[in-house]
């Protein structure tokens, strides 16, 4: 029995090529039209893992995704890098002059604004998913409608490509990071990243305390990010992502942030594997 893998989109989204690659080629799909969906699926068993976009090298990180993960108490268990490369396209036989709307995922249509800028005339609509906008002006033969999504979807949709590379930065990557509803046993041996949650008093100097720790136990930083706490005003959560060569210098940095933190919470412990 194959592993179901949750995606956030359809096939020929940017979520399916990254479940293609993470898992192989042969890999069975539960489509979800929303991240919300995503987490519920995988929380009722209708999925075994899923894969959920964190953060892009444009647009910064996907708030809200973090929020879910702590919030459903989801582990981490991967992580993968995807090379985005975003297309405008739409029916064959139309031409950029003839569209008059772009419609697409917020993140993708953030990713190209400049583009976009270009063309103030053209209405910018806001989607549920790339792959899913393209299926959509196929099957409906929307004239005058675009939608940015991949090179792939513009051929498994049968769509014309009207301006190829159109993302703002040509060098855009987004990291996605693989989830289970139940933690995964990974040797130490090959664990060299983790995403650690924790809240702090209101002490000054607390934070630059929890950093100088991870710097003296050579954790190496690599994101740090603060929630506000809704129930608990002008107080914050800090979602942090380390990197380390030795898990033991890690583990000895994990028992002193538990003690010093008023919450800790490890949200996942893997293997980091960031393009060099």
């Amino acid at each position: 029995m194959r592993t179901k893998i949750g995606i956030q989109g359809i096939i020929g989204s940017f979520h399916h090529q990254v479940a293609q690659d993470y898992f192989y080629q042969n890999v069975e799909v539960d489509e979800c039209l929303s991240f919300e969906e995503l987490v519920s699926n995988l929380l009722t068993g209708k999925s075994d893992q899923a894969v959920m976009a964190i953060e892009n090298s444009i647009a910064g990180p996907i708030i809200p995704n973090y929020a879910l993960i702590d919030k459903y108490n989801l582990h981490i268990i991967g992580e993968h890098y995807l090379s985005i490369h975003q297309n405008l396209m739409a029916l064959k036989g139309q031409k950029l002059e003839d569209i008059q709307e772009v419609h697409s995922h917020p993140m993708a249509l953030l990713q190209c604004m400049e583009f976009l800028k270009k063309y103030p005339n053209i209405k910018i609509v806001e989607d549920k998913d790339t792959a899913e906008t393209a299926r959509r002006i196929q099957r409906n033969q929307f004239k005058g409608i675009a939608a940015i999504a991949s090179k792939t979807a513009a051929e498994m949709y049968d769509l014309e490509i009207l301006a190829p590379e159109i993302q703002t930065i040509k060098d855009n990557m987004t990291r996605f990071v693989i989830l289970k509803k139940e933690n995964s046993f990974v040797n130490e041996d090959e664990i060299n990243r983790a995403s650690i949650k924790f809240e702090l008093n209101h002490k000054r100097g607390s934070l630059a305390t929890i950093l100088n720790v991870m710097s003296d136990c050579n954790l190496n930083l690599t994101k740090i990010q603060s929630l506000p706490k809704i129930e608990t005003p002008w107080k914050y959560s800090f979602f942090v992502d380390v990197t380390f060569e030795k898990y033991d210098d890690y583990a000895k940095a994990k028992s002193l942030i538990n003690i010093m933190a008023e919450y800790f919470k490890v949200l996942g412990e893997y293997k980091n594997t960031k393009p060099q």
